[in-house]
């Protein structure tokens, strides 16, 4: 592969994670330069990867006997409080017919006509639905598929691992996440002697004989022209100890923000896109400058403040446009003001007015004493709240204590529980349990999940004060 820092490829973006560099992560761009951007953060997936949903799909590819199978069971063993799962590409080839076993060893397995795609597609999808399968079970003894079908449960982490299971768009296009497994040629040949005299039965002349004829060829043709479509490469394979550490990591990450939501049906995380993120990232970075600060955060806010508004009830309106036609749209059946938890609530304001003209704003201040020491010490409050919805403004939701004293009060003053929904930036797990715990039927908004809160009690990664 040469230079593991140097890598380019034209009009794709990957990772590339070498122990060797210092564990560094390089996103490589070819269109705008040669040598790599480091990141700080192994969540650069492709836009159109599937928005993450009830559980994450991992594909591993690379070159026959290049650690695929290792890198899997890694990440198994280091998923162990997860539900994970592997289906392997090799279990959907199809079975010889009577003249192809005679000529067995001039028929090509690493062709991609040599699986049954159609199958594998087909089975994945139901896993996607959330539905059990049957993944057939293939003998390389008899190369049939054996009556004793694996039954393969819908789990948080389904891992399709195959040489070719790239190679088609529709496959790529059901994964979260696409690993390409790079591991030089004679180490791959090495293993695969060793691989296929003890578990296939094979002799050594016919192993060298088809890796000569198709496997090397192939490999070429059809397998290696698919790592342009991996979003991670990892060189050296189940060796490459830090590249699994960050995979893992991530994953964790995304079934984390997962479980939250299936916990508390009340939280509500807008859905993640390189423009969210990259904002996400200039706010966080310590070096950003003030001015930039504050108009990334801006826009984020507003990405909220119409996501909360999305929660409001609506009632059927009809109106007559310029043409004199009839449009059936909709309106707010109820009014509206915003509540800002001083002093950091207040900087959601501008967003929440730029979205909402002429929208009334009240205030409440609660003093932090301490770890948990909350003391509410004023509050400017519209007088007729109990009859609006209440959209509650603080940007970071750390402990929730501060959320339940303002969610308390709103609720002396004649606020519907039902009726409040609660706008962050950025939750800590911490907070969301205590909100939702006290007060499930409080909608809660935000762009992030956060990792957690430290010794400190401040949220981590965080974007400081």
């Amino acid at each position: 592969m040469g230079s593991k820092s140097h890598l380019l490829l034209v009009s794709t973006y990957y990772l590339v994670v070498d122990t060797t560099l210092g564990a560094v992560l390089s996103i490589h761009c070819a269109k705008f330069s040669k040598m790599p951007i480091i990141i700080a953060q192994l969540a650069v997936l492709p836009p159109n990867a599937p928005a993450f949903s009830l559980f994450w799909i991992s594909g591993v590819a690379g070159g026959a006997s290049s650690g695929k199978s290792t890198v899997c069971k890694m990440i198994i063993d280091q998923l162990r409080d997860q539900r994970v799962v592997v289906v392997t590409q090799e279990s959907f080839y199809y079975g010889l017919s009577d003249e192809e076993l005679v000529h067995v060893h001039d028929y090509n397995f690493d062709h991609p006509d040599a699986f049954d795609t159609e199958l594998l597609l087909s089975c994945m999808k139901k896993l996607q639905h959330n539905k059990a399968v049957d993944i057939p079970n293939y003998n390389f003894k008899t190369y049939k598929s054996v009556p004793s079908a694996r039954k393969v449960n819908p789990s948080d982490v389904i891992i399709l691992e195959g040489i070719l299971v790239f190679h088609d768009s529709r496959v790529r296009d059901l994964m979260n996440m696409k690993i390409f497994v790079d591991t030089d040629a004679d180490v791959r040949l090495t293993r695969r002697i060793c691989r296929d005299t003890i578990e296939k039965g094979r002799d050594i002349k016919t192993v060298l004989d088809q890796y000569s004829k198709f496997v090397k060829p192939a490999f070429e043709d059809f397998i290696l022209p698919t790592k342009k479509y991996a979003d991670i490469i990892i060189p050296r394979g189940g060796d490459n100890d830090v590249a699994i550490d960050l995979i893992v990591q991530h994953i964790r990450t995304k079934l984390g923000q997962n479980d939250l939501c299936k916990m508390h049906p009340n939280l509500y995380v807008i859905q993640t896109t390189y423009q969210i993120r990259g904002m996400h990232t200039i706010i966080r970075d310590a070096a950003t400058a003030t001015d930039d600060f504050i108009f990334y955060a801006d826009r984020l806010i507003r990405l909220v403040v119409e996501h909360g508004l999305g929660h409001l009830p609506f009632k059927e309106k009809q109106v007559i446009t310029p043409t004199g036609s009839v449009y059936t749209g909709v309106e707010f059946s109820k009014r509206l003001c915003g509540i800002s938890v001083i002093r950091s609530g207040e900087s959601m304001e501008n967003a929440l007015r730029a979205c909402c003209k002429g929208i009334k704003i009240g205030k409440i201040l609660i003093h932090r004493e301490g770890d948990n020491g909350q003391q509410l010490i004023y509050h400017n409050l519209p007088k007729d709240i109990a009859n609006r919805h209440v959209l509650l403004l603080d940007p970071i939701l750390g402990t929730g204590n501060s959320a339940v004293q303002a969610i308390s009060l709103l609720l002396k003053k004649g606020v519907q529980e039902a009726n409040i929904i609660f706008l962050n930036l950025i939750s800590a797990p911490q907070g969301v349990h205590v909100v939702s715990k006290r007060f499930p039927r409080v909608k809660i908004v935000t762009s992030e999940i956060e990792f957690g809160l430290n010794d400190d009690f401040r949220v981590v990664p965080g974007m400081g004060d």
